[in-house]
């Protein structure tokens, strides 16, 4: 008779569910809950455009600590306790934001709440896929990313469902007391690893260029721009229109349900037209989703540009670091760490220039223009690295 704990559920999905638990908690909750909850503490906690920008920063660089870290340590068990640890720091920094009002312990939780999301963003999916290699299951990702989705659904529904009901400080213990439902799978269905890590295979063709790796990581940064902008003011910008009051946490909602199934969908596209003819294509998708906010104020325009975003965003990190992990079988780990430095530096800077774009102009407009323009470049980025060496496996 199978546990309680188990439920009956073969091995294999017990742990790709521990997988997206974890997103859903460490991402979805811990670091995106501040997406539709930065109006409400603008409004009631005297948070300004600029502080807020900051906090955003605080939060991107607590995950670009907490990715260098994991990057750096090879024994799987370490990275193991680690992905627990985050687990907890996830819970615990949600809760603390509603516990308090003060501007330097809230940049603290949100430092720690990012370190905490790399649980779910860089060890869950390397625990996963260890796990299914191992068990001589396909290495794919594809439903372990949707939980990402997922995560930003739940929070922009559960903010939705308490909004006119706490005070923005309940309302971050609220969505605290909601992450311990994913603490519990998280942590309960991912099994420790052996000592060991799986074996590179030798034969690898070897790595590409540096100057096509020097372009593929500003593309990267490029896109971290254009990502961070949205991921953080998109339910502040559409509640900066006064016909769209109130409606914010729906856009948020529409990003995660449009995010869920993206990954399968790029994976499909990259098939047909190669991977980087479908990162430009997301490059693309992304621009005009910056742009329909900039200069629609209707309810139409902003819950289309919510549904670009999310139908990309997700993608553009699952097609990067599966052509990096492919270039660079044997280690993988070193070139995703420079991926992830050029991302995160572009996640702390972005959103403090929005922060003081729109407290200087009123508007968002500024910050959505630059995001345009940094993928537009981004786009340019990759073209030239195509140019400097077409991978391998489109050939």
């Amino acid at each position: 008779m199978p546990s309680p704990i188990t439920l009956g559920i073969p091995p294999k999905y017990r742990v790709i569910c521990a997988g997206i638990a974890a997103l859903v908690l460490s991402v979805g909750i811990a670091r995106f809950a501040y997406t539709p909850l930065l109006p409400v503490m603008r409004a009631q906690a005297g948070l300004t455009d600029v502080a807020g920008g900051w906090l955003a920063a605080f939060n991107y660089a607590g995950y670009i600590s907490g990715a260098l870290l994991a990057a750096s340590l090879k024994s799987l068990p370490v990275k193991f306790h680690l992905y627990r640890l985050g687990l907890i720091l996830a819970v615990v920094t949600t809760l603390a934001m509603g516990l308090t009002d003060n501007p330097a312990a809230w940049a603290v939780l949100r430092y720690i709440s990012g370190f905490s999301s790399t649980a779910g963003l860089l060890l869950a999916s390397g625990l996963v896929l260890n796990w299914l290699l191992r068990n001589d299951h396909p290495p794919r990702l594809g439903l372990h990313f949707a939980g990402m989705g997922l995560g930003i659904a739940l929070s922009g529904v559960a903010a939705q469902l308490i909004a006119d009901r706490l005070t923005w400080s309940w309302q971050w213990v609220a969505l605290g007391t909601c992450g311990l439902a994913w603490f519990v799978p998280a942590w309960a269905w991912m099994p420790k690893p052996p000592q060991t890590a799986i074996g590179n295979d030798a034969r690898s063709a070897p790595p590409p260029p540096t100057r096509w790796m020097t372009l593929f990581v500003l593309a990267y940064f490029c896109a971290g721009i254009g990502y961070v902008i949205s991921a953080t003011f998109i339910v502040a910008i559409v509640e900066r229109f006064p016909l769209l009051h109130g409606q914010g946490n729906l856009a948020w909602i529409v990003v995660g349900l449009f995010a869920l199934p993206s990954s399968f969908l790029w994976d499909s596209l990259c098939a047909r037209i190669g991977n980087t003819g479908a990162l430009l294509t997301a490059y693309a998708i992304e621009i005009v989703s910056f742009l329909l906010p900039a200069f629609g104020e209707g309810l139409a325009a902003n819950l289309a540009s919510a549904a670009l975003f999310g139908s990309t965003f997700v993608g553009i990190v699952s097609m990067t670091l599966a052509i990096i992990g492919r270039h660079y079988p044997n280690n993988p780990a070193k070139a995703m760490a420079r991926l992830t430095l050029s991302y995160g530096v572009a996640q702390v800077a972005a959103p403090v220039a929005a922060g003081y774009i729109a407290q200087t102009t009123g508007s968002y407009r500024g910050a959505l223009l630059m995001a345009a323009v940094g993928m537009a470049v981004g786009m340019v980025f990759l073209i030239m690295a195509e140019r400097v060496d077409r991978p391998p496996f489109q050939h």
